[in-house]
């Protein structure tokens, strides 16, 4: 079994939106998922999250307004018993090629190096083609859901081998290897 598990947060955790999340207002759970989270945490699986947030370079969203979202999925993870051991994020712009925008590995790399991760033993969870080749980039086995942008990229990409409705389905399957 995985001892962690790398999750993307728009349209895996949360639903996404064309216009970005703004506010904590405008963070709303996928049905499921902080559920999932939780059922990870609980069989000793570490939950982390890498994920790109370029409304702040465009100026959607402040950093405050990123912290105070992420403090409620915190928050909201933590009351039904899981844990987010770390949350790593890439505020930067496309046109600034910087290295730790997805489809760019590096903050995956980063959390391998914070925590002592072995890549190929973990997964990551996207619903997007840069999430899958950022995982693969990294060497983590790249798992696609279909909620938010997942049914376009199997459309993509129709033989990933990884493929789950939602986070709840992929956390029932990793669970089951326990």
């Amino acid at each position: 079994m995985a001892r962690y598990v790398i999750l993307d947060r728009d349209g895996v955790i949360n639903h996404d939106s064309p216009d970005y999340i703004k506010n904590p207002e405008e963070w709303i759970p996928i049905p499921g998922s902080l559920e999932a989270i939780a059922t990870l945490s609980k069989h000793g699986i570490d939950v982390f999250i890498a994920t790109n947030q370029a409304g702040v370079a465009r100026d959607k969203l402040s950093l405050v307004d990123l912290h105070e979202i992420h403090e409620k999925l915190l928050a909201a993870v933590n009351r039904i018993g899981g844990t987010i051991r770390d949350l790593r994020y890439c505020p930067h712009h496309p046109d600034d090629h910087c290295d730790c925008r997805k489809p760019k590995p590096g903050l995956i790399i980063e959390l391998a190096d914070a925590h002592a991760l072995d890549l190929s033993e973990g997964y990551y969870v996207g619903d997007s083609l840069k999430d899958l080749r950022a995982a693969e980039a990294a060497g983590c086995q790249a798992v696609l859901v279909l909620t938010g942008n997942g049914k376009d990229t199997l459309n993509l990409r129709p033989n990933h081998p990884l493929v789950f409705d939602d986070l709840s389905e992929f956390a029932k399957f990793l669970t089951r290897q326990a």
